[in-house]
């Protein structure tokens, strides 16, 4: 689970990044579908039992 447990939280790391500079830009569209990968992220994690940090700001 270590493996998995990474995977996930390096997709997530990338994705708030993504949404960050979603929001930044202004694109509402990729900034969504960010919004919905971090969802799907988060509900894998939990069915998992895995553990995610929260998101970091810069």
């Amino acid at each position: 689970m270590g493996e998995l447990s990474r995977a996930i939280q390096q997709r997530l790391d990338d994705a708030y990044a993504s949404l960050r500079s979603a929001h930044a830009d202004g694109d509402t569209y990729l900034a969504d579908v960010r919004q919905e990968e971090i969802k799907e992220l988060r509900r894998i994690a939990a069915n998992h039992d895995i553990g995610v940090e929260p998101p970091r700001c810069d």
